[in-house]
C-alpha cells in the first residue's frame, strides 16, 4: 500500500523529467506512480440509474429528509451522490479549517441522507468540492491560495468572499487528503467523488514555480503556444501532478475501506486536458459530466460522450450526468429544462452505452415541473434494465479522436470530429470512437474502417499501427493534415503517412479560399463515375472546403474523382467567373492497398461540413466510408428523419436503439417538443452464431416473431417519439 506520506514526501519530485530539462513521450505520462491498473470495486457495475442532490449551505436549515428519500425511490434510482464537504462540510468535521454550514447546527444532514439512501439499498458516494476556501484559511495557509500571472492570490470570480485555491499544492495534497479521510472513516462510503479538483486556471504559488521548475528545468510558461518548450513541459507536467493526486486520494479511501475508491470529475474528447488512455487504467468507473445542450451543441453530443470515454474505458461502467436546468454560460443553476430537451438528451446517451445521473443543485425547488419527467425516463429505463447492459458494439467503423492533436497542434480539431459525428450520424452508421494512443491490434480488431479527422499529430509508431491494420484488411478514410506533424505538434517534411496516401506534401497549405469548387470527374474509359460520388449524378461541381493542403502524387494516379476549381474573384459580380475551369489537380485519393481500402482528402472537408452543413460534402464523406468499408453494413434503417443508431450485444439478446433527432431545434437547443417520424424498416445483419427467438419494440411495447431472412433479421418500426429499442431476444 502506498501511504500518504509517501505522497506529500515524493510529490515535490515524481514528476522529474525523463532527460534534463526536457520530458520525453510518452514516459511523461507514465513516470513515478501511475503503473497499473487499479481494482474494481465490488458495487461499481451494480447501479443503472443514478441521483445527485448537490447541497447549498442554507439547505441545512429546511432539509426535507423524506421527500428526497421518496423521490429516489419513486424513480427507481439505485445510486446517488451527496455533497459532503470541501467548499462546505454538511456533516459535524473535525478537520481544522473544513467550514461547517453555517445553519447545519447540530445536525449531520449529510449522515442522515446517507443512511436513509442505504436503506433504500443504494449505492451511496460522497461528494468534495477543493475548488475555493475562506479568509480564516488564506490568512493560516496563504501559500495554499492560486496565485495570478500578476503574483496576486486570487479572489473567487464568482463568490468574492472567497479565494480559489491551488489544485497541485498542499492544499489538494494535505488538507483535502485529511477531508476525505474523515468522510470515509465516519460513513465508509462507496466512493468519493471529486468535482472541480483539477483547477481553476495556471496558478503561479510559490509551490507551483518551485515543483514545476524542479521537474521541467523551466519557468512557468507565459503564453499559450503549445511549441514553446514551458508550456509543452507544463502540459504534460500539470497531468502527471494531477494523477499523483488521484493517486495519493485513491490508496487514502482503500486504506479505510478497500472496496471504495475515489471518482475525479474529469475526461472528455480531443481537448480533455487529461491522457484519457491513463483515466481507463485508473478508473474503475467515470462520470461524463456534460450536463446539457449550450449554445449550438449537438443532441448527439450527449452520445458522444460515451464513445469518448467508452473508447478508452472499455467495457467499464460509464455514467452520464444531465442536468434538470438551463446549462448556458449565464449559469443559470435553478433553472428547469424543457421536458422535451431532456427527453432527447438522456435518451442519446442512453443509446450509447451511459448509465444516466440527473442532478439537482440545492434541495429547495424552486421550480417542480422536472420531477415528473425524470420519474418516467427513470422508470422506462428499468423496465429495459436487461437490455441496457451492454457488452459489446457490433459498430465496424471507428472515428479516432487525438488528444496529442488537441494538445499540440495548433488548429482547432474538435470541428473536423464534429464534422464526421454529424455526418455518420445522418448516413446511419453506427460507429465507436478510437482513442490515438490505443491503435493496436487488439483495440482495432472490432474495426473494419477507422476514420482520421485531420488527426496531425502521429507518432512513427502510431503510423506503423495504422500501416498494419490496413495491411490485415482494414479501410483508411483521413482528412488534410493527418500525420504531417508528430507526436509534439512538430511539422514534418512529408506525411508519417505519406505511402498510404499515395502523396507527398509540396511544402505549402491554402487557405482560407475563397469562391473555389471542385469538378466531378467521369471515367473517359468507362463513362462512369467513381462510387464516391453516387448520389451526385446529377452534379458537374460542387463546392469546396476552406483549406487545402498542397501534394503531388507519388505513383500513377489517372482519373482522379474530384479536381480542383481554383479560387476566382467573389466581386464585383462582374468578375465572377473561373478563370480556370479546369484542372488535373486531384483533390482526394483512392487506393486499395492489399485488402485495405483507402481515402484520403488533403482539404478539410469535415471542418467545412461542420461549418456549412452542405450536402454535398455529407454525400461524399458518406460514400467515402461506404466504399473503404467493403463490406455489408451489420445494420440498415431506412425511412424518414434523421436517427442516432446504434446496435449493440448482452449477454442473451442483441439491441438496436433508434433515437429520433428530427427536430427544427436540432442544432440548436432547446427542444420544444418531440416529433415522431414514420416507419422505419431495420435489417440487421446477424452476428455468426446468433439464434433469434423473438422481437421487441420496448417504448412501443410490442412483440412478435423474428423475420428473418437469411442471415439478416427484419424488422418494421411503426413510428419514433423519442427513443424505441429493438430488443432481439436469443
Amino acid at each position: 500500500m502506498v501511504t500518504r506520506r509517501h505522497f506529500l514526501k515524493t510529490a515535490t519530485v515524481a514528476g522529474a523529467a525523463a532527460t534534463v530539462g526536457q520530458f520525453t513521450w510518452p514516459r511523461a505520462l507514465s513516470a513515478g506512480v501511475i503503473t497499473h491498473t487499479t481494482p474494481m470495486p465490488s458495487w461499481v457495475d451494480q447501479p443503472m440509474r443514478w441521483a445527485q442532490l448537490t447541497l447549498v449551505e442554507d439547505d441545512p436549515g429546511k432539509f426535507d429528509l423524506h421527500f428526497w428519500l421518496d423521490y429516489f425511490k419513486r424513480t427507481k434510482s439505485d445510486a446517488v451522490c451527496l455533497s459532503a464537504g470541501g467548499c462546505v462540510a454538511y456533516y459535524p468535521t473535525q478537520v481544522p479549517f473544513h467550514h461547517r454550514s453555517a445553519w447545519l447546527g447540530d445536525r449531520d444532514v449529510f449522515g442522515e441522507l446517507v443512511a436513509g439512501c442505504r436503506k433504500l439499498g443504494m449505492v451511496v458516494i460522497a461528494r468534495t468540492d477543493p475548488h475555493a476556501t475562506y479568509d480564516d484559511v488564506q490568512a493560516a495557509h496563504p501559500d495554499w491560495i492560486a496565485v495570478g500571472a500578476d503574483g496576486k492570490p486570487r479572489r473567487h470570480w464568482a463568490s468574492p468572499e472567497m479565494w480559489v485555491t491551488c489544485a497541485l499544492g498542499p492544499y489538494n495534497f494535505e488538507f483535502m487528503t485529511e477531508v476525505k479521510r474523515e468522510i470515509m472513516s465516519r460513513y465508509r462510503v462507496d466512493a468519493i467523488f471529486i468535482n472541480r479538483w483539477d483547477g481553476s486556471g495556471l496558478c503561479h504559488c510559490e509551490h507551483c514555480r518551485k515543483n514545476f521548475r524542479a521537474a521541467s528545468g523551466h519557468e512557468l510558461p507565459r503564453t499559450s503556444d503549445p511549441q514553446n518548450p514551458a508550456r509543452r513541459a507544463y502540459l504534460l507536467w500539470h497531468q502527471q501532478r494531477l494523477f499523483e493526486l488521484w493517486r495519493l486520494w485513491d490508496a487514502e479511501v482503500r486504506e479505510i475501506n478497500p472496496d471504495s475508491c475515489v471518482i475525479p470529475n474529469t475526461g472528455g474528447g480531443a481537448t480533455s486536458a487529461l491522457d484519457m488512455q491513463r483515466i481507463g487504467e485508473l478508473a474503475p468507473t467515470l462520470i461524463a459530466d456534460r450536463q446539457a445542450r449550450r449554445g449550438l451543441t449537438a443532441p448527439w453530443a450527449n452520445g458522444k460522450n460515451g464513445k469518448e470515454f467508452r473508447a478508452t474505458m472499455g467495457r467499464k461502467p460509464i455514467v452520464g450526468i444531465f442536468s434538470v436546468g438551463v446549462e448556458e454560460p449565464y449559469r443559470w443553476k435553478d433553472s428547469v429544462q424543457s421536458e422535451a430537451e431532456i427527453r432527447l438528451w438522456v435518451a442519446d446517451g442512453v443509446a450509447n452505452g451511459l448509465r444516466p445521473w440527473f442532478t439537482k443543485f440545492s434541495e429547495v425547488l424552486h421550480d417542480e415541473r422536472w420531477l415528473k419527467p425524470v420519474e418516467q425516463i427513470y422508470q422506462r429505463l428499468a423496465r429495459w434494465e436487461n437490455y441496457l447492459r451492454n457488452e459489446s458494439s457490433l459498430a465496424r467503423v471507428g472515428l479516432v479522436y487525438s488528444q496529442q492533436t488537441g494538445w499540440f497542434y495548433p488548429g482547432r480539431v474538435e470541428d473536423h470530429i464534429n464534422g464526421w459525428y454529424q455526418a455518420l450520424i445522418e448516413a446511419r452508421i453506427p460507429f465507436e470512437m478510437v482513442h490515438d494512443r490505443l491503435l493496436d491490434a487488439a483495440h482495432l480488431a472490432p474495426f473494419k474502417t477507422l476514420i482520421l479527422p485531420n488527426t496531425a499529430a502521429l507518432s512513427d509508431a502510431q503510423c506503423a499501427q495504422l500501416r498494419e491494420f490496413v495491411q490485415q484488411g482494414g479501410g483508411l478514410v483521413a482528412t488534410h493534415e493527418t500525420s504531417l506533424y508528430d507526436e509534439w505538434g512538430v511539422q514534418r517534411k512529408d506525411f508519417g503517412l505519406a505511402d498510404l496516401f499515395g502523396v507527398t506534401f509540396t511544402g505549402h497549405i491554402e487557405g482560407p479560399m475563397q469562391n473555389s469548387y471542385l469538378r466531378l470527374e467521369t471515367d473517359p474509359a468507362t463513362g462512369k463515375r467513381h462510387p464516391l460520388l453516387a448520389s451526385l449524378e446529377d452534379a458537374s461541381r460542387i463546392i469546396n472546403g476552406v483549406r487545402r493542403v498542397e501534394v503531388e502524387t507519388t505513383r500513377p494516379y489517372p482519373n482522379p474523382p474530384l479536381t480542383l476549381i481554383p479560387s476566382y474573384p467573389d466581386l464585383p459580380m462582374e468578375k465572377v467567373y473561373p478563370r480556370v475551369v479546369k484542372t488535373e489537380v486531384p483533390q482526394v485519393f483512392l487506393r486499395e492497398m492489399g485488402r485495405g481500402w483507402i481515402v484520403y482528402f488533403p482539404w478539410d472537408i469535415d471542418r467545412a461540413f461542420w461549418e456549412v452543413l452542405a450536402v454535398d460534402h455529407f454525400k461524399l464523406l458518406r460514400n467515402a466510408v461506404v466504399w473503404a468499408t467493403n463490406e455489408d453494413a451489420p445494420i440498415t434503417v431506412t425511412g424518414p428523419g434523421v436517427l442516432d443508431v446504434t446496435v449493440w450485444r448482452q449477454k442473451e439478446s442483441l439491441t438496436v436503439h433508434l433515437v429520433n433527432l428530427t427536430n427544427p431545434m436540432m442544432m440548436k437547443g432547446p427542444v420544444r417538443e418531440l416529433i415522431p417520424v414514420g416507419e422505419q424498416k431495420v435489417r440487421l445483419r446477424l452476428p455468426e452464431g446468433a439464434k433469434p427467438k423473438q422481437v421487441r419494440l420496448l417504448a412501443a411495447d410490442k412483440r412478435f416473431r423474428a423475420d428473418r431472412v437469411g442471415g439478416s433479421l427484419n424488422v418494421t418500426v411503426p413510428s419514433i417519439l423519442d427513443h424505441e429499442v429493438v430488443a432481439i431476444d436469443l
